[in-house]
């Protein structure tokens, strides 16, 4: 892979005075920064994140390539990158000639992928690039599956499975839809499928519906049906028994604690919403009428692999593996899966696998490795070897002869070559992974690299032991006083720093991706000159679903990440026990540190509103509510179903709804300031830059911006100032272009406490901000993601400056792009910066109104507005360019595209939504 640097930008600075710049380029080829602590006698060395230094994403070091989520990739053995999206499953043709691989985010559904030549042989989607079209590529968690002799492939989808007979060649052809009916509001969202031995029968893991069937492979008939536990997943075939991990564990008993998931109410805990058992289905094929047995394992449990009477369960959320001897159906051996001592929660084992010479294998799928361990017989307790290093996110593993193949989902992230203008969160790629399994030396050698590369560090994780240590803004031990009390995370929908910053001279930005520049965002702006600029700063997740998590869990669950082919199971994993990981979320970890929580819609799944209450009328409330101190004449109720959360929300605060103005949301949160103060940890959903509502996409950005500017001007000029932090940053960056990765995005940091005036190139993440936040406020990082991160402390100062903010007017009109004006009137906003990028006028070019109009239309379908809003729900490919043409007055093409484009005509607008992909 070629990773090619933009040139460096002058250094500059506004008002004429040089600021400082904190951190300096590297070259593309460089060593950490830090110095590494080697462990005695292991010979392992480790490094906490601040090994970055300022390494980009997307270059290539010592250490390997720079990714998104505080990582390095430096595999072991040969790779094979896949170019076309995520990989979801995968496995191996009978004669282990090919390999098949589902994959999404790419217009595909399958990659068929020659393992003799390692090439890619086949795509089957429904786009162009397709070599065969299919008309859905909406995949299933597991499979897909050959037959016995290889003649067929049968792939899972939302509503059943599409059968495919194999050529001589490995490639697939004669598409057939196998439909298995919806029960009620549950689709199929079939899982595993498992052929009979002479490929007359093939048994089904009905995963929304939680049951078994089991289907005639040639009439796609059901003949027998079996009640399982929760979201069947995995399913294998040992003698005459059928094993099936059930991820959601067992059916709820009376009087439990349940939360839901896909319509069925799982038991889970009530704090943290997480499922709190795991279950292993055993149904008798030589007795099918008899009732089906259930074996208790870990938490979620996912993939299964048997062999010589053993069968192996990765228990996903319980970061371990179960043993069970298939003889008795019983468990007989746990096996840890936490290499690192610092943190037991987080690794997530998803596949496992056995070879011929005793080596057992498991994939860690956030670690980024495969943790190798001697095993010998299911009742001798295995012993650990090491770890060796995979591309991003491993999910199978298996062995053609003596080789491992290991299919990663994220590959070398989203660096697919795409747009020569820039790259897109949806720039998925995936990778194939080849290499025989080295000596037991080779592998210790091997571990110290997977160590470092994870920044996992003795003694990363420092408690206070009750000493009298001074308070400074970011304590070097959890648990040690801080000078800020009062932390607020400000979460927003979807820029990157390209979107916003990329007008800025005195940072790496790119002018020409710049859509909403300083006479959009003004206050965006003129706090990164009061405070910090901050040009290397990473969202991690693709899109909402994944964005979201990583902010409340510091992870994105294993779950979110197999439900990525479909995400009709859930989306927005609020509403579903199977997201949520077994520590909790920020918000529990502050209460268990004795903090007060405040929520305003962050994380929140539900919303009522009263009639009436239309962006219009919400805008005219917001205006009377800040002339008058009267409160809204529109009372909304918005809540989550996490227990734990609906208890510290505001429920007034609306959630996502991009009919709600930001500055409403603003007015509600002011009145519930000035009444109650703030809590040590406060939170909030601000959605308008996602656009797409009623005002064009400038004026929703603008609205955004007020809004922040607002908060921050109250906080500021308040009695709690000189003890505050706020941190503003995107859920994701999946909404445009940047120049350098489309995972960069704007953050920033504002706070007496912060640096100021500073230009902050260090690498940092959405991970590193919650980690500083944590540091801040002592509260126990949730998992191995946010133990190894190393807090922010460069972004803060040891002498506080409490000098106020001032929010500036908004000089782009909130009511831009309106089809009815308010009934108040329309906005009249602030003179425009001369020296800045004009906002384009709202009217449309004569010559592209019948275009516009098409896209209004589009527009309606796409669930942005109402108490059903759904972030994301829209295509990427297609709402990128609506918002691009929108914040260019509709006379400039997308980057790298020669034309304005009808949302059918979009290249890339094969991505599916989140409700079908």
């Amino acid at each position: 892979m070629q990773v090619t640097r933009r040139r460096r930008r002058v250094e500059k600075d506004v008002s004429g005075l040089l600021r400082r710049r904190i951190g300096r380029r590297l070259p593309l080829v460089t060593a950490g920064t830090t110095a590494v602590v080697v462990a005695a006698g292991t010979g392992i060395s480790f490094a906490q994140t601040h090994q970055f230094g300022t390494d980009q994403v997307g270059q290539v070091t010592d250490k390997g390539l720079v990714v998104s989520d505080d990582q390095y990739l430096n595999p072991i053995g040969d790779r094979l990158v896949i170019n076309t999206g995520k990989i979801m499953s995968s496995s191996v043709s009978p004669d282990g000639t090919h390999l098949a691989a589902s994959v999404t985010d790419g217009g595909m559904a399958l990659a068929i992928v020659n393992l003799k030549t390692w090439t890619v042989q086949q795509l089957v989607g429904n786009n162009a690039a397709a070599n065969l079209r299919i008309s859905g590529n909406d995949v299933g968690q597991e499979g897909p599956t050959y037959s016995p002799d290889g003649s067929q492939l049968w792939l899972g989808q939302a509503d059943g499975y599409r059968r495919f007979t194999v050529n001589p060649d490995g490639t697939l052809a004669n598409s057939t839809f196998i439909p298995i009916p919806q029960d009620g509001p549950k689709r199929a969202l079939v899982a595993e499928a498992v052929f009979a031995p002479d490929g007359a029968t093939v048994y089904s893991a009905v995963n929304g519906q939680n049951r078994v069937v089991a289907i005639n492979a040639a009439t796609g008939a059901i003949q027998q049906s079996w009640p399982v536990g929760n979201a069947p997943r995995d399913m294998i075939k040992v003698g005459s028994k059928l094993y099936v991990s059930n991820e959601g564990g067992r059916p709820a008993k009376a009087g439990e604690t349940t939360i839901n998931s896909y319509n069925t109410q799982v038991p889970a805990d009530p704090a943290t919403g997480a499922t709190t058992t795991g279950t292993v289905s055993v149904i008798d094929l030589a007795n099918p009428a008899a009732a089906v047995g259930s074996i208790d394992v870990g938490l979620h449990p996912t993939a299964l692999y048997a062999k010589n009477g053993a069968l192996f369960v990765t228990n996903t959320n319980s970061d371990d593996v179960s043993v069970i001897d298939t003889a008795r159906d019983k468990v007989v051996q746990t096996i840890a899966t936490q290499p690192w001592p610092e943190a037991t929660v987080g690794y997530q084992p998803n596949a496992v696998t056995l070879t011929d010479d005793g080596h057992l294998l498991v994939t860690l799928g956030r670690a980024n490795a495969v943790a190798v361990y001697r095993y010998t017989a299911p009742l001798e307790p295995v012993s650990y070897v090491g770890l060796l290093p995979t591309d991003y996110f491993p999910a199978e593993i298996t062995t053609v002869g003596n080789d491992v193949l290991v299919a990663n989902t994220r590959g070398i992230d989203a660096r697919r070559p795409n747009n020569p203008a820039g790259h897109g969160t949806h720039d998925t790629t995936s990778s194939l992974q080849r290499f025989t399994v080295p000596s037991d030396k080779a592998i210790r050698s091997e571990t110290g690299k997977v160590f470092s590369q994870n920044g996992w560090t003795g003694g990363s994780v420092k408690l206070a032991r009750g000493s009298k240590a001074k308070p400074v803004p970011v304590p070097q031990r959890l648990g040690d006083p801080s000078t800020i009390k009062h932390v607020f995370l400000i979460v927003k929908e979807n820029r990157t720093y390209d979107q916003v910053f990329g007008d800025d001279p005195r940072g790496n930005g790119d002018p020409s991706l710049a859509q909403f520049g300083e006479n959009v965002t003004p206050n965006q702006h003129a706090l990164a000159r009061q405070f910090g600029l901050y040009d290397n700063t990473y969202d991690i997740g693709t899109n909402s679903a994944e964005g979201h998590n990583w902010l409340m869990q510091a992870d994105n669950p294993e779950y979110t990440e197999s439900t990525a082919g479909e995400y009709i199971r859930s989306y927005d994993t609020e509403d579903d026990a199977l997201g949520h990981q077994r520590t909790g979320f920020i918000w529990t970890g502050a209460q268990a540190a004795g903090k007060t929580v405040r929520d305003f819609g962050e994380f929140h799944q539900f919303l009522t509103k009263p009639a009436g209450a239309s962006w219009q009328n919400l805008y005219c409330d917001t205006k009377n509510m800040a002339a008058t101190g009267q409160d809204t004449a529109y009372r909304m109720v918005s809540s989550s179903p996490i227990p734990s959360l609906n208890s510290v929300s505001v429920p007034g605060f609306p959630k996502y709804d991009l009919s709600v103005p930001d500055v409403y949301r603003y007015e509600i949160w002011k009145r519930d300031f000035e009444k109650n103060g703030p809590a040590n940890l406060n939170m909030f959903w601000l959605s308008s830059d996602h656009t797409g509502g009623p005002p064009n996409a400038p004026a929703q950005v603008a609205d955004n911006d007020l809004a922040v500017g607002r908060i921050v001007d109250t906080i500021s000029h308040s009695p709690y100032w000189k003890d505050s932090a706020i941190f503003v940053v995107e859920d994701d960056s999946q909404a445009g272009l940047d120049h350098v990765d489309g995972h960069r995005a704007p953050i920033q940091i504002i706070s007496p406490w912060a640096q100021r005036g500073v230009v902050d190139s260090h690498y940092y993440t959405q991970i590193t901000m919650i980690r500083t936040i944590e540091q801040i406020l002592g509260i126990h990082p949730m998992n191995q993601k946010d133990s190894a991160a190393s807090p922010m402390r460069q972004a803060f100062a040891k002498k506080p400056d409490f000098t106020p903010f001032t929010a500036l007017p908004n000089r782009t009109s909130l009511t831009a792009g309106l089809a009815t004006p308010p009934a108040c009137g329309a906005d009249t906003p602030a003179p425009q910066d001369p020296l800045a990028a004009a906002v384009p006028s709202a009217r449309v070019p004569a010559d592209k109104q019948e275009l516009a109009a098409q896209w209004d239309e589009w527009r309606s379908h796409q669930r942005l507005t109402g108490p059903d809003a759904k972030p994301d729900y829209a295509n990427p490919a297609q709402m990128n360019h609506f918002t691009w043409y929108q914040a260019h007055g509709w006379t400039k093409p997308y980057p790298g595209e020669a034309r304005i484009f009808a949302p059918e005509d979009v290249p890339g607008a094969y991505l599916p939504s989140p409700e079908s992909d």
